[in-house]
C-alpha cells in the first residue's frame, strides 16, 4: 500500500487553488522551471517550417510550483519544442534516446505508415537507450496536433509537445497572430504510486463528496426530498459517488498551460484590432478542461487539425488528445484571461492575451462542481427517483422528426418493405442488411460493475458541468467539416463496442473485458466500417485510433467532422466510419492514461 508523501499539505493547497477562482489579479510570480521563460511571446509566425529535426530525449530537472522531477523530456522542456512543419512535404525526425529505458515517440493524429506511428510492440521495438531512430515519413495533412511517448507512463512525466503543419495552398483562417496553447498537468507523485492508489481506492483523488448540508439542495432541484434520496441510494448500491468526476485531482495536480503554473502567468501580445489564432492542445494525463477568455468571442475553426464551418462560442471543453483552433480579435488595449478550469472544478490553467509585458487579467470565479445525474448512470432522461415503469412510452415515435429527432440516421440495412413516408411507398428503396458485430450488453463481474439501459444520443450536449450556464458552449452536433468527405460510400459492417470498467477495482476494457483478454479487431484492407461506442460507465472517455480517421456521425450528413479522438460521454451512445486505407497493425484505447493503462486498449489490424 502506498500513501503518495509528497502531497505535502495536499487538502491546503487544493483549497488554496480553488479558492484562487474568486476573481480579482494574480502577481506574475515565476518559480524555478526549465520549462519556459517568463518573458511574454510575440506569436509571429516562422517564416519557414523544417522538414528535418533532431529530437534529444533524456532525464531533466524540472520544478515547478514547489513540485520538482527529473522528468523525461524533449529537447530539455516541458512541453517540448513546437515542431512546425509543411504539408506535402517528407520530414525526417531523428530521437536519440540518452535514458536508461527504452522510449518512443507517437504522432498523435498523424497519418503515417505503421512503422512510423510509434507504439512499441506494435508498429516497431522502440528506441533502446543510447540509440537513435529515424521516423521518416510525407505529410499528407495539415492542421494542429501532438506528439508524445508511447512508452511506460513518460507521457504522464512530461515527454509531449505540439506540432503544427502548414497548409500547402493559402490558409483560409490566416491570421496576425498565431500561439499554440498546451494545456497539461504537473506532479511530483510518480505514475506507479498514482496508478496503485487508484486500485486501493477510486476516489482517492476525491475529496468533494455530497454532504448533509447540500441535500437540502439537491432535494430542490429534484423535487423532492424523497428523489433526492432515491439518487443517491441509486448511487450507493453501484458504490459510486455522483461527485467522482476525475479519478486524479487538483489534490496533487497543477494545471499548466504552456508549462507555466497559474501563478506564473504565461502571456502572449497582440495589437488591437488583430486576429490572433489560439492552437489548443489538451496534452493532459486525465484532466478535461472547460476553455474560456471572458470578453471575447471564440470563432472555432478548426478540429483534431481539421477545417469546420466557424462556430462562435463563449466557451468549449476540450478532452484529453483533443485540439481546437479558435481566432479570437481584441478590439480594445486591455489583457483577457485565456481560462481553462478542470472539469472537476478542483483547479485551473491561466495566460494571458495583452497588448503588453506585465499586463494582468482579473480571473472569472470558478463554475460549481458538477454531479452526475441518472444521464450518466445509463437510464437516459429518467428523473432522480423514477423508474422504467414510471416513463410514458405511449406517444410511442409519433414525436419523431427527420430533420431533428432523425438526423443524421443511417438507413443502410434497414428492411423498408410495407413502409410508407408521407404516402410514399418506400418498397422500392431496399438495401442489404448490415453486418453487424454486437457482444451484446457485458456481463457484470469483477471487471464491469454496470450497464447503460438506455444510452442515448448526447452529440448535442457541451458535457456535465456546462448545460444552461448561460454562455454558448461548442457540442459535437455543431461541427460540419468545410467539404464532404473523402469516401462517400456507407458502411458495410457495424462493430459495437461497449465501454466498461469497475471504479471499486479500477478495472477499465472493452466489451467487460480488459486488454490482456482481448483479441484483435480485423478489418479487411478498403473496408468500410461503423465504430458504435455505447459508454457503460460514467466516465468521459477520449477514444483515439490510431493510423485511421474517424469520421463523426453527428446529423452533418456527408460533411462529418474527421477527428483522431471522439469524446465518450457518460451513458451515451455513437458512432463514427472508418475507412481501413491503410494496412498494419494500430492501437485503439482510451487517452486518460491510467484507464488505458488498467485495460481500456484493443489491437485493430489492416489487412
Amino acid at each position: 500500500m502506498t500513501f503518495p508523501s509528497r502531497i505535502r499539505g495536499g487538502l491546503t493547497r487544493r483549497r488554496f487553488v480553488t479558492g484562487l477562482g474568486a476573481g480579482g489579479l494574480l502577481a506574475a510570480l515565476p518559480r524555478t522551471s526549465h520549462a519556459f521563460s517568463s518573458k511574454a511571446s510575440s506569436g509571429i509566425i516562422p517564416p519557414m517550417p523544417s522538414d528535418r529535426w533532431d529530437l534529444k530525449i533524456g532525464h531533466t530537472r524540472i520544478s515547478l510550483d514547489g513540485k520538482t522531477m527529473h522528468a523525461p523530456t524533449a529537447g530539455g522542456t516541458v512541453p517540448g519544442p513546437i515542431l512546425r512543419w509543411k504539408q506535402g512535404d517528407t520530414v525526417s525526425i531523428n530521437v536519440t534516446n540518452t535514458l536508461n529505458e527504452p522510449t518512443s515517440i507517437h504522432w498523435h493524429g498523424i497519418r503515417t505508415p505503421s512503422n512510423m506511428d510509434g507504439v512499441p510492440g506494435m508498429s516497431f521495438g522502440g528506441i533502446a537507450p543510447g540509440e537513435t531512430f529515424t521516423y521518416r515519413f510525407k505529410l499528407h495533412q495539415s492542421g494542429t496536433y501532438w506528439y508524445h511517448s508511447h512508452s511506460g507512463m513518460q507521457e504522464a512525466m512530461g515527454l509531449y509537445g505540439a506540432l503544427v503543419i502548414d497548409p500547402r495552398r493559402p490558409d483560409p483562417n490566416a491570421c496576425d497572430r498565431d500561439y499554440v496553447i498546451f494545456l497539461g498537468e504537473w506532479t511530483d507523485v510518480m505514475p506507479d504510486d498514482i496508478v496503485s492508489n487508484l486500485k486501493m481506492q477510486d476516489d482517492y483523488y476525491v475529496f468533494r463528496q455530497r454532504t448533509a448540508a447540500s441535500f437540502p439542495k439537491e432535494a430542490r432541484e429534484a423535487g423532492s426530498a424523497g428523489a433526492a434520496l432515491a439518487d443517491r441510494l441509486a448511487w450507493s448500491k453501484m458504490r459510486m459517488a455522483a461527485t467522482d468526476i476525475a479519478d486524479v485531482s487538483g489534490a496533487i495536480y497543477t494545471y499548466t498551460l504552456n508549462g507555466h503554473a497559474p501563478d506564473m502567468n504565461w502571456s502572449g501580445l497582440f495589437r488591437p484590432g488583430e486576429k490572433v489564432r489560439l492552437r489548443f492542445i489538451n496534452g493532459s494525463t486525465m484532466t478535461f478542461f472547460d476553455v474560456r477568455i471572458p470578453g471575447l468571442e471564440m470563432l472555432v475553426v478548426q478540429a483534431d487539425g481539421n477545417d469546420i464551418e466557424p462556430v462562435p462560442v463563449d466557451e468549449f471543453r476540450i478532452g484529453v488528445a483533443e485540439t481546437y483552433d479558435v481566432i479570437v480579435q481584441p478590439k480594445d488595449e486591455r489583457a483577457y484571461a485565456i481560462f481553462a478550469q478542470s472539469e472537476d472544478r478542483t483547479g485551473y490553467a491561466r495566460g494571458t492575451l495583452a497588448p503588453r509585458e506585465g499586463m494582468i487579467a482579473p480571473l472569472p470565479p470558478m463554475d460549481p462542481r458538477p454531479v452526475r445525474t441518472m444521464v450518466d448512470m445509463g437510464m437516459g432522461n429518467m428523473k432522480p427517483g423514477e423508474s422504467m415503469k414510471d416513463m410514458d412510452m405511449s406517444g410511442g415515435m409519433s414525436g419523431m422528426k427527420m430533420d431533428g429527432d432523425m438526423a443524421g440516421m443511417d438507413m443502410h440495412g434497414m428492411d423498408m418493405k410495407g413502409m410508407k413516408m408521407d404516402g410514399m411507398d418506400m418498397s422500392h428503396m431496399a438495401m442489404p442488411k448490415m453486418e453487424v458485430d454486437d457482444p451484446g450488453p457485458p456481463p457484470i463481474n469483477v471487471e464491469n460493475q454496470m450497464r447503460a439501459m438506455m444510452p442515448i444520443d448526447r452529440t448535442g450536449s457541451p458535457g456535465d458541468g456546462l448545460e444552461n450556464n448561460g454562455r454558448r458552449v461548442l457540442n459535437y452536433k455543431q461541427l460540419r467539416a468545410t467539404r464532404p468527405g473523402a469516401d462517400l460510400r456507407p458502411p458495410t459492417r457495424e462493430i459495437i463496442l461497449h465501454l466498461t470498467g469497475n471504479m471499486e477495482r479500477y478495472i477499465w476494457g472493452m466489451n467487460g473485458r480488459k486488454f490482456s483478454e482481448s483479441g484483435p479487431i480485423r478489418l479487411k484492407l478498403g473496408e468500410r466500417v461503423r465504430f458504435t461506442l455505447i459508454n457503460d460507465t460514467m466516465m468521459e472517455h477520449p477514444i483515439h485510433l490510431h493510423g485511421l480517421w474517424s469520421e463523426l456521425e453527428n446529423g452533418q450528413g456527408d460533411y462529418r467532422p474527421y477527428k483522431h479522438t471522439i469524446i465518450s460521454q457518460p451513458g451515451s451512445k455513437l458512432s463514427y466510419l472508418v475507412t481501413a486505407d491503410t494496412p498494419g497493425m494500430w492501437a485503439y484505447h482510451c487517452h486518460l492514461m491510467y484507464h488505458m493503462d488498467l485495460g481500456m486498449f484493443r489491437t485493430v489490424i489492416v489487412a
